[in-house]
């Protein structure tokens, strides 16, 4: 009798705490699913929180800071150049008074106005000039005689030799534009006129002749100018006559005596490049 009850105890005990066990795991998977549930709401209320919270920007703190540049620049304009393309018996050339006058004056024309090299000298002026080795050019334009519109790199490099600079307008006014030989980049190009399209809004353009009605020091000149002003300086790069165009500001002569286009653009360079310190 005693050991059957022992033994029902003993049964009724293991039965509890099968039970117990039970009642625990299923009490400790209740506790983390509400744990887990407890933090998701939490989480969403947070990410909810933060999503409402604005995103303030402090004043003086850009967030992408952009570079400006303020450099101050010029732009050259070099006006009624002579690039004239015509077929020389049989191959296509650039009209020079040198090598074509017996051509020209065939064709009823004056030998003397044929001067792609006035051209050649006045770039090679400005391009090799401390001015623009200092990144102070703009942009430059050559207006040709045949209303051509050329748009010159600052970063381009002129050839040195006369032959080769013909060979070089040459294929730009046969194909209207030339790529750098180290990249994609057009350094030569025509564009469509007028030439007032490409300028910038605040600048006063400067004509030079020497049919001027004003003589004046280049240097005094160019030191009062505002430096809100972007200089835009007109020369013309023709063997005779003068510029004659309509969207000149003022019109200034740099000396008494009738000075080549290469040496009214040294003066220009020289002036500029005092004024901005540029040695």
């Amino acid at each position: 009798m005693a050991k059957g009850t022992k033994r029902k105890n003993r049964d009724r005990d293991k039965e509890e705490e099968k039970v117990a066990d039970g009642v625990e795991r299923l009490s400790h998977r209740e506790v983390e699913e509400k744990d887990k549930d407890h933090r998701n709401v939490e989480g969403g209320v947070e990410e909810k929180i933060l999503d409402e919270i604005p995103i303030v920007e402090f004043a003086g703190i850009p967030v992408q800071p952009a570079k400006q540049d303020t450099k101050r620049r010029v732009t050259f304009i070099l006006e009624r150049a002579s690039l004239e393309v015509a077929k020389v018996g049989k191959a296509y050339q650039i009209l020079n008074s040198n090598d074509h006058a017996s051509f020209l004056k065939r064709h009823n024309r004056d030998p003397q106005a044929y001067r792609p090299d006035i051209i050649h000298q006045a770039l090679l002026t400005v391009l090799d000039s401390p001015l623009n080795k200092a990144g102070r050019l703009h942009s430059l334009y050559v207006q040709t005689e045949r209303n051509v519109l050329i748009q010159i790199s600052p970063q381009i490099r002129i050839p040195r030799t006369f032959k080769r600079f013909n060979n070089l307008m040459l294929q730009l006014l046969q194909k209207l534009s030339v790529r750098a030989s180290n990249g994609p980049d057009k350094v030569l190009r025509t564009v469509k006129n007028p030439v007032t399209n490409y300028l910038p809004a605040n600048c006063r353009r400067i004509g030079l002749s020497r049919s001027a009605p004003r003589v004046v020091n280049l240097r005094d000149y160019v030191n009062a100018a505002s430096d809100d002003e972007h200089l835009v300086f007109v020369v013309g790069a023709m063997a005779h006559g003068k510029i004659n165009v309509d969207y000149i500001d003022d019109f200034i002569s740099v000396s008494e005596f009738p000075l080549s286009a290469a040496c009214c653009i040294g003066r220009i360079c020289n002036a500029v490049e005092q004024k901005w310190k540029i040695l």
